[in-house]
């Protein structure tokens, strides 16, 4: 009799398309008792050695199996138990509609040789990955577990999966769980003591449900906040500056001044005096060169928020959903990786051959098939687990809804653009010397889009082209003229700006940076207001202004905590480089959980005993009171 391998992937979109391609088709589909969703496909499948022809049982879970909590003694708010939890017991068990999911597991578990998991390859992947291996070891302690790595559901790419299995990986799950209970911990505290504070208060304080808290989630809002001060405050200030004109050739040629700008009006009088006393420029440089505009880098996760948000008129959030449903329909590899760079195994022009018969695109991929291919640019990161997101398989945009169009024509014209070459040009600059002072003119000729044929999102136009001129000629202008100005306001933070701010500040990963703005968003922190000066076929940004209750709630612990308060990112920042060292095993759970914890107690005491700060900034920006 045939060896018995349970198979489970993270979701059950994924179960089905891994069993059909292990399967050949031919596939018997069995219910799973209690839950809908989930599927048990069984099938036959010769894997590599040691196991060979198998029965396989592929199912499914639905995301996490477990969850964590304190115990029944610690559900009461009481502001005099918060400081408790930091050392309060966790207990973590199978969510209770989880079950029937992980019964059925622990079910198949015991009739089976080996456990191969499906999880996303990511750290939280791997976690739930573990959180399979126990409920499986509830039915079989000694079976023998492995991981299939996987970027995509392409089907040479799921078989080869398949035949390399790979030992799961625990410092991966460690990482994770310390930031679970960590979570937990700091969550339940801060935020239990910043609601029952600001709630005694009154007024619509005492009528919001929860005030929560945190650790990626405050930081984020502060960063909104941080602008919206930063434009609040603003004090235009005047300044000046010199401009001349030349024509020639039926051309006005408009000469930029090289100290641009200055904020004394009487050193531009000066200036610009002796400008006008010298009456002739001369000609000091020619410059003519040849110029490229580079075509971009491999797409990553952070890159897909940002553009998308900015291009595609949807939120960061709904354009990793849209990435996700792609990539789980088999369309696009696995949206969420920090690599910008494609191995050089990789067969791209097998990729960019699926997309010809496309009519907008497909002229170009054939093109770069005729000969035009370039091998794209490499980036500096690789997370040594997916390759950037790319095409996996053509599907007729028609066929797909909306905001899945949208999407997946952005990854196609990405990867195709950085299959290409970059756009040439010839770029012209003439400086000349006017009263001592130094301006210069500049020029582009576009001679080859290239990659901008199939990437409309970058833009590279030609400029007017310079008439003739000659190094030591001298000129008197047509025109010179002393103008002025103010300087201008910060716009209020876009999300392409905040998602930038939080991948600098290692505020969240690439996978989770969407859903901590949704969360601000969610909790009435921030609100949203259209007008960010969105460029491209996108339309304007959204930008993120801070309710009063956010200005107040981050005004409130930055008086009380400096650096390290819960608005500032460097807690957090900390704890991410933390993780990483646990998964490159230079750390131990323990070690950092509890560095971590002494930490945020010290920030927890410092906040109790400040906490006046914090109602004062809530009588100051939610009541109005004090000016």
């Amino acid at each position: 009799m045939a060896p018995k391998i349970l198979c489970v992937a993270e979701k059950p979109s994924i179960a089905k398309s891994v069993a059909n391609h292990l399967s050949g088709g031919h596939v018997h589909t069995r219910n799973v008792p209690g839950n809908q969703y989930v599927k048990n496909y069984e099938f036959d499948f010769a894997f590599g050695p040691p196991w060979g022809n198998c029965s396989v049982t592929m199912t499914s879970v639905l995301g996490h199996l477990t969850g964590s909590d304190f115990p029944p003694q610690y559900k009461k708010w009481q502001i005099s138990t918060c400081r408790e939890l930091f050392d309060a017991p966790v207990i973590t068990k199978v969510a209770e509609d989880k079950e029937p999911i992980a019964r059925n597991i622990t079910q198949q578990a015991r009739f089976s040789k080996a456990l191969f998991i499906w999880t996303d390859c990511d750290r939280e992947g791997e976690h739930i990955g573990s959180e399979v291996r126990q409920a499986a070891f509830e039915g079989k302690a000694g079976i023998e577990v492995k991981r299939a790595i996987f970027s995509n559901t392409e089907r040479a790419h799921i078989l080869r999966a398949a035949q390399n299995p790979v030992p799961l990986d625990d410092r991966q799950v460690s990482a994770v769980a310390a930031r679970i209970e960590l979570d937990l911990r700091l969550g339940v505290v801060f935020t239990r003591f910043t609601t029952l504070t600001l709630q005694a208060l009154g007024g619509e304080l005492a009528e919001q449900r929860i005030i929560s808290y945190g650790s990626c989630q405050f930081p984020t809002l502060g960063f909104v906040v941080d602008r919206y001060f930063r434009v609040k405050n603003f004090v235009p200030e005047k300044f000046w500056s010199i401009k001349v004109t030349h024509r020639r050739e039926d051309m006005d040629v408009n000469f930029s001044w090289r100290r641009h700008r200055l904020f004394d009006r009487m050193s531009v009088v000066v200036l610009f005096e002796r400008c006008l006393a010298a009456r002739l420029a001369k000609v000091t440089k020619l410059l003519k060169k040849p110029t490229s505009k580079w075509r971009p880098l491999p797409l990553t996760t952070v890159e897909l928020q940002k553009l998308g948000s900015r291009f595609l008129r949807m939120d960061s959030q709904r354009v990793m959903k849209v990435a996700e449903d792609l990539y789980n329909k088999g369309w696009i590899s696995y949206p969420r990786t920090e690599t910008d760079q494609f191995d050089k195994g990789m067969d791209l022009m097998r990729l960019v051959e699926k997309q010809t018969q496309d009519n907008a695109w497909g002229p170009h991929a054939q093109g770069l098939l005729n000969g035009a291919f370039q091998q794209p640019r490499g980036g500096r990161n690789n997370d040594q687990a997916h390759p950037p997101i790319h095409p996996v398989n053509y599907v007729a945009p028609a066929s797909l809804g909306e905001d899945e169009r949208r999407v997946y024509e952005f990854v196609v014209r990405r990867f195709l653009a950085c299959c290409s070459d970059d756009a040439k040009g010839e770029s012209t600059t003439v400086e000349i010397e006017y009263g001592s002072e130094l301006f210069a003119a500049n020029g582009l000729l576009v001679l080859q889009k290239n990659y901008l044929l199939v990437y409309p999102y970058d833009r590279w136009e030609s400029s007017q082209q310079l008439p003739h001129f000659t190094v030591g000629e001298t000129f008197e202008p047509s025109e010179a003229n002393m103008t002025d100005g103010e300087t201008s306001a910060p716009g209020y933070l876009t999300e392409p700006e905040l998602i930038s701010l939080m991948d600098a500040n290692g505020i969240g990963t690439d996978a989770t940076m969407a859903e901590h703005i949704a969360k601000i968003k969610e909790r009435e922190y921030v609100m949203t207001q259209g007008g960010g000066g969105g460029t491209g076929r996108g339309g304007s940004v959204q930008q993120f202004i801070p309710t009063t209750l956010g200005v107040a709630l981050i005004e409130g612990y930055d008086s009380i905590g400096l650096d390290t308060s819960l608005g500032k990112p460097f807690l957090r920042k900390e704890m991410e480089i933390k993780m990483k060292e646990i998964c490159a095993g230079r750390k131990s759970r323990n070690d950092f959980v509890q560095e971590t914890l002494e930490q945020y107690r010290d920030v927890f005491v410092r906040t109790q005993q400040q906490v006046e700060l914090l109602r004062a900034a809530c009588r100051k920006y939610v009541f109005g009171e004090g000016g």
